[in-house]
C-alpha cells in the first residue's frame, strides 16, 4: 500500500479537495483507496455527509488503548473503491494526551500497516498545524503532496511544510519525497502567475509545471462525493487538471518537470 500525506501548514489551499479528487481518480483506475481524515475540523468527513454527532468511529479510535483496527472503523462511501476513515472532534485532545501517553507518534503508521492488505493507496488529509496528527502522517507516508495556493501566503506555508518534512525525514531515517501541487490558480491575476513562476524557479524538480485552476465546480461537496463525477464537457477545468496532476504524481521516481501547456 502506498501512503500519501496531503499537507500544508496553511489552511484554505485545497487539501481536502485534493485528497478527495486524487482518491476518486485512483479508484477510477481500479485502485482500492482509503481516505483518512486527520483534521479535527473534519471537512472531508462532512463532505461525505457523516454527521458530527453522534461521533462516528474513525481516526481517534486508532489512538486508543488498545487501538481499534481500520477495518472496524472505516466506512464505505458512494464512490466505488473508496472507503473513509472519519474524523472526530475529540481528535483535538490528542495533543494533551501525547504528553502522558508515549508511542502515539506511531499509532497511525501501525494502523495503516495492519490495513495494508486491504488497500492499494491511503490518502491522509492532514490538519494545517504541526502537531501529533501531522507528525503521524509524515512518519507513515511514502510521499508528501503539498497543495499550494498560488499566492505569497500559500508559498510561505509550503516552505514551512518542506522544512517540517526534512525534519521528519531525518528522524525516521528514510526518504520522504515531496511534491508541490499549485492550486486555486487564476491566470488573470498577476499574483498567481508570479507565484507559479516562483515555485517553478525555486523548486523545479518538485513542482508540477501546470496548476489546478480556480474552479467553483470543485466547491460542491455533494457533486465531488457522488458515485459518479458529473462531466460538463469543458476542457481545462479543475477535474481535468487533477487527472493530469495524478499522472504526474504517479511517476516513479520523481523526475524534473517538462514544460506543458497551462490549462485554459
Amino acid at each position: 500500500m502506498q501512503v500519501w500525506a496531503i499537507a500544508n501548514q496553511k489552511g484554505g489551499v485545497g487539501k481536502t479537495t485534493t485528497t478527495l479528487m486524487l482518491g476518486r481518480l485512483l479508484a477510477a483506475r481500479g485502485q482500492r483507496v482509503l481516505l483518512a481524515d486527520l483534521d479535527p475540523h473534519a471537512s472531508l468527513t462532512r463532505a461525505f455527509g457523516v454527521p458530527a454527532e453522534p461521533a462516528p468511529p474513525g481516526t481517534l479510535d486508532l489512538f486508543e488503548t488498545p487501538p481499534r483496527r481500520i477495518a472496524d472503523v472505516a466506512r464505505d462511501t458512494p464512490i466505488r473503491g473508496v472507503r473513509l476513515l472519519p474524523a472526530q472532534s475529540g481528535m483535538a485532545t490528542l495533543e494533551r494526551r501525547s504528553a502522558t501517553a508515549p508511542g502515539l507518534g506511531l499509532a497511525l503508521g501501525q494502523g495503516l500497516a495492519a490495513a495494508a492488505p486491504d488497500y492499494d493507496y491511503a490518502l491522509l488529509d492532514c490538519p494545517p498545524t504541526l502537531g501529533l496528527l501531522m507528525v503521524n502522517a509524515l512518519a507513515a507516508a511514502d510521499q508528501l503532496v503539498i497543495p499550494t495556493q498560488t499566492e505569497p501566503l500559500g508559498v510561505h506555508g509550503m516552505e514551512g511544510m518542506l522544512k517540517t518534512a526534512t525534519m521528519i525525514e531525518r528522524s525516521r531515517k528514510r526518504a520522504l519525497p515531496a511534491r508541490i501541487l499549485p492550486t486555486l490558480f487564476d491566470r488573470r491575476t498577476r499574483a498567481c502567475t508570479e507565484t507559479l513562476d516562483h515555485l517553478r524557479e525555486q523548486h523545479p524538480d518538485r513542482t508540477w509545471v501546470q496548476a489546478v485552476p480556480l474552479d467553483t465546480r470543485l466547491r460542491d461537496a455533494a457533486e465531488l462525493t457522488a458515485a459518479e463525477l458529473p462531466h460538463d464537457g469543458q476542457q481545462g477545468g479543475g477535474a481535468d487538471a487533477y487527472q493530469r496532476a495524478l499522472a504526474w504524481l504517479l511517476r516513479e521516481p520523481p523526475q524534473p518537470n517538462a514544460p506543458m501547456e497551462m490549462p485554459g
